[in-house]
């Protein structure tokens, strides 16, 4: 089987959002007989038919509803692959601030690609609690940072983080009564919302442990001493997910945001902060459940 042509595939991608090969030949700059004659050629290419020709509409088939996935996908690689070697090569140092249970889960793959493709530029990273994060960047001693929203904060939300109750599955601190909870830092949006769960749910509960640091929290949990919440990306292995069939109320959702430093203009700070909003807004994977 021959290779793809991506002429070919910006053609189909054309028709199926167009609705009619008519609709499609200026956007790709072809007549429309140009345009049928195109995807008489791929559909011979991949060897099924991936259009339905209607009265008045294209619609793709079961087949072509699959390959347009795929499609689309290699249109977008296309197009990063050409950027990512036709753009001069940054340079320069990148100050970037994220929270540590943030920077565990969501950081490693988008930094390891940034690295990849920008081996000259330098990052410095500061993983301290959204709290300590908001005055750095203030303070200019930023350029980029992660960090949770909390009221009256108008920043612009990339990602709602399901915030998740988890514990040790060898221990049922759950059922004790009042409820022994490890909390982060105040002023901390998971703290705040755990708070006003347990308020609403009427649920006594007793601080077994308060720290800025994820390691410390999950230390307290893994030991069986407490439960606590967590954003759903930062469950360590050594934690499951338990819930209101545990007995504990549901809690709103961690909102995740991305800011830049106004006087940071430099074109390495650009790119990395484009590495992050895509982090941010991938899928995310759930993490598992107790029993």
């Amino acid at each position: 089987m021959p290779p793809l042509d991506l002429d070919l595939l910006r053609t189909f991608v054309a028709v199926v959002d167009s609705g009619t090969l008519s609709n499609a030949a200026p956007r790709v700059g072809r007549s429309q007989s140009a345009v049928s004659m195109q995807m008489q050629r791929l559909e011979q290419s991949v060897g099924r038919p991936l259009l339905v020709r209607l009265p008045r509409s294209v619609v793709p088939t079961p087949a072509g509803a699959d390959f347009l996935v795929y499609a689309r996908r290699l249109l977008k690689l296309s197009e990063e692959a050409l950027a990512a070697v036709s753009r001069p090569e940054e340079t320069g140092c990148v100050r970037l601030g994220v929270p540590d249970d943030y920077a565990a889960s969501l950081l490693p793959p988008a930094l390891a690609r940034f690295a990849a493709e920008h081996p000259r530029v330098t990052l410095e990273v500061m993983c301290e609690p959204s709290g300590h994060l908001n005055p750095a960047m203030a303070e200019g001693r930023l350029d980029l940072a992660i960090v949770t929203r909390v009221p009256r904060q108008e920043f612009e939300v990339l990602r709602l983080e399901p915030l998740v109750w988890a514990a040790s599955p060898h221990h049922v601190a759950w059922a004790q009564d009042p409820l022994p909870v490890a909390l982060f830092e105040p002023g901390c949006g998971a703290r705040i919302h755990v708070v006003d769960a347990l308020g609403e749910a009427g649920r006594a509960y007793r601080c077994v442990c308060s720290s800025g640091s994820l390691i410390g929290v999950t230390a307290v949990v893994e030991a069986g001493l407490a439960v606590v919440a967590l954003a759903a990306c930062s469950v360590p292995p050594g934690l499951v997910v338990i819930g209101e069939a545990e007995g504990l109320p549901p809690l709103r959702p961690l909102e995740m945001c991305l800011l830049r430093n106004p006087a940071s203009e430099q074109p390495a700070t650009l790119r990395l902060e484009e590495f992050l909003r895509r982090a941010l807004t991938a899928p995310r994977e759930s993490p598992p459940r107790v029993g």
